[in-house]
């Protein structure tokens, strides 16, 4: 159900139907728009009189919400979600018409190599870095992060190139932690549907990046992110980074046509990833290329000072060199959709 206000409903009595919504056990979820707020109710299980809601000050009228997801939908919020990600060189927007680009190694292996990652990334004009410091591996005996030490690296390059940063959380206890540390939380593809860790991320006090699971169809993608905002956090960003084929070219294929289709789904932002969805480093500059002309909110790219020695995926990471020409052609094509990169 999604209950409607005026364009000049006031605060007071947005709050009051909130107040009316949770007294009968259920959850209320404002949601500012550009010309009002809609109040998305989510928790009931069976049938609930929410009649007494029309005559409500303020309520222009309240809808049925037919998808699954109700807070994640157009239905409840038709206009596009531009989240901003404070950073210390000011604030990164994300969508509507501005186009992130997060960038940095796959891991974070030592303070040097992330300086030089980093130093890199912020040359070339990328505001927002990426690198693990816990890694979900397929083999217990690779490479797992540096943890906790990780996380005090990235936090010097914060510091020292006023870059946002985003990184990867796997379980409750290092959520906490990135929680602290990180500008964005990310939630991989292994755990898109670890729905306790989506809960816990629903909780935090910081922007959320839901990457697709390998194997995970549009409405389970959408349906995950609805398990974070319906713990109220209502910043999620969504990430295309490939899912399992048949292919052998590719690690994955990178399924540039769910773009579209989650933005006809959905008002959130979505970046697409295709140093994961391809698994090859020649492959990312082109698919970057298409991911910007078919739409995408942003790219996440992995760049490496020395790929050829790096400790996890370096066959899909990128020099700097090829990254300063990544976001030459990016700006390029952006220009011609009458966006920019921010």
């Amino acid at each position: 159900m999604l209950v409607v206000m005026q364009a000049n409903a006031s605060e007071q009595e947005v709050r009051a139907v909130c107040e009316r919504i949770e007294s009968l056990g259920l959850r209320a979820h404002p949601i500012p728009g550009s010309m009002r707020t809609a109040i998305g109710i989510t928790g009931n299980k069976g049938a609930v009189d929410l009649g007494s809601l029309d005559s409500m000050p303020g309520v222009v009228e309240c809808i049925p919400v037919s998808k699954p997801y109700k807070l994640v939908g157009r239905e409840v919020k038709p206009e596009d979600t531009v989240l901003v990600v404070p950073t210390p060189s000011g604030d990164v927007r994300i969508g509507g018409g501005a186009l992130a680009i997060v960038a940095g190694p796959c891991a974070v292996e030592n303070h040097d190599q992330a300086f030089a990652a980093a130093e890199a990334v912020r040359a070339a004009g990328a505001r927002l870095f990426r690198g693990g410091a816990y890694k979900p591996r397929t083999s217990p005996y690779s490479f797992q992060g540096l943890g906790l030490e990780g996380l005090k690296i990235l936090a010097d390059v914060r510091k020292s190139f006023g870059l946002g940063i985003v990184t990867e959380a796997v379980d409750h206890e290092s959520l906490d932690l990135v929680e602290e540390y990180a500008d964005v939380i990310q939630i991989g593809a292994r755990n898109m549907q670890n729905f306790s860790l989506l809960k816990r991320a629903g909780r935090a006090r910081k922007p959320v990046l839901l990457k697709r699971g390998m194997s995970a169809t549009l409405d389970e993608f959408l349906m995950a992110a609805e398990y974070v905002m319906s713990e109220g956090n209502y910043n999620v960003l969504l990430c295309e980074r490939g899912v399992r084929t048949f292919s052998d070219h590719t690690r994955n294929t990178l399924d540039l046509s769910v773009v579209p289709a989650v933005q006809r789904a959905s008002h959130l932002p979505i970046l697409v990833d295709p140093s994961h969805g391809t698994g090859r480093r020649q492959k990312v500059r082109p698919l970057s290329r298409a991911a910007v002309a078919v739409g995408a909110d942003g790219l996440l790219i992995e760049v490496h000072p020395n790929p050829d020695r790096a400790l996890s995926d370096g066959l899909q990471s990128i020099p700097p060199e090829e990254f300063q020409l990544l976001m030459s052609e990016v700006r390029q094509i952006a220009s011609v959709l009458s966006r920019e990169v921010n």
